[in-house]
């Protein structure tokens, strides 16, 4: 009798000393499509632009119906607000990096051996400047891995379906911890005013999106492990405000509103929230899920798509 209590107390002993982790995420990827209006995304009723992440994520994920970018509603501005958790006026040209880190800089921190698991990929080659901060005490440490552009800062942007390629072939030669990848479209189509490419834009990221979303789901490495955010950095001018859907930059309702897709072992299935939420909750929701210490941030926790 005595030998069974010893040993009962022994294992709750050590039970109570072993730290449980509390979320099942050990790995994050964050995907933004560059630059769709929401009324030609999750705001079109038949959504017939985004037809894979609507028929196979979006049963799988949590949908979330009132989301914006509460800061300048450009490219540099709002990735950095996911990354750093705080809205900046930052140069908008890949000239000026955040003032705050990101969290892949903040987890590689934490894990110094894992250099080559935090990666930026991205179709602009401006966004290479989100893995390095002006912070004195950060900068030019803890940088994660880039492939931005052409060939980084200044070789201008590449086409979606390189980014693409170079996404899949990071996810299954590296398997990086943290992913933060770019999609230039439908920005990129906008800009040049042409709408059926615009559009076909909008399509053809929803295809990549889902495929990548499809490889997590099946790699026995990343399945039931990954946390994945799909969002956009800003949207486009409503119609009838300045050029339309060719421009954004200011805070009309059409730059303003984008989506999310958030989509995870310790996220609702099947859910839609009407819980108004902005582009640096992304960010502090991936700190609480990887637990990261002492970080800052703007944002809040989305609790509500808890399990």
């Amino acid at each position: 009798m005595f030998g069974i209590l010893a040993s009962f107390l022994l294992f709750g002993c050590t039970a109570d000393k072993v730290p449980t982790k509390p979320y099942k995420t050990e790995y994050v990827v964050v995907l933004v499509v560059d630059g769709p209006r929401y009324t030609e995304t999750w705001g079109e009723p038949t959504r017939q632009y985004v037809p894979y992440m609507d028929s196979a994520m979006v049963p799988n994920a949590c949908m979330h119906e009132f989301f914006y970018t509460n800061g300048v509603t450009k490219t540099v501005n709002g990735h950095s607000a996911i990354t750093t958790g705080f809205y900046q006026e930052i140069d908008n040209t890949g000239l000026q990096m955040p003032d705050n880190p990101s969290f892949l800089q903040q987890w590689l921190k934490e894990n110094p051996s894992q250099k080559d698991k935090a990666w930026i990929i991205a179709s602009k080659d401006k966004l290479a400047v989100l893995g390095n901060c002006q912070s004195a005490s950060w900068n030019n440490q803890f940088l994660p891995s880039t492939d931005c552009g052409v060939s980084g800062i200044g070789t201008g942007y590449r086409h979606d379906s390189i980014t693409y390629q170079k996404t899949m072939q990071t996810l299954g030669n590296k398997h990086p911890k943290l992913l933060f990848v770019n999609f230039r479209e439908p920005d990129f189509s906008g800009h040049q005013a042409n709408w059926t490419n615009y559009l076909n834009g909008i399509k053809m990221t929803d295809y990549y999106v889902y495929k990548i979303w499809e490889f997590i789901q099946n790699d026995p490495i990343y399945k039931d492990k990954t946390t994945l955010f799909v969002t956009n950095d800003h949207g486009r001018h409503t119609d009838g405000i300045a050029d339309g859907f060719v421009s954004h930059g200011d805070d009309c309702a059409g730059c303003k509103r984008i989506s999310l897709l958030s989509f995870g072992p310790d996220f609702k299935t099947g859910f839609v929230t009407q819980e108004e939420r902005n582009l640096v909750d992304i960010h502090a929701t991936v700190v609480e899920l990887l637990q990261l210490k002492n970080v800052s941030t703007s944002g809040e926790v989305m609790t509500e798509i808890f399990r």
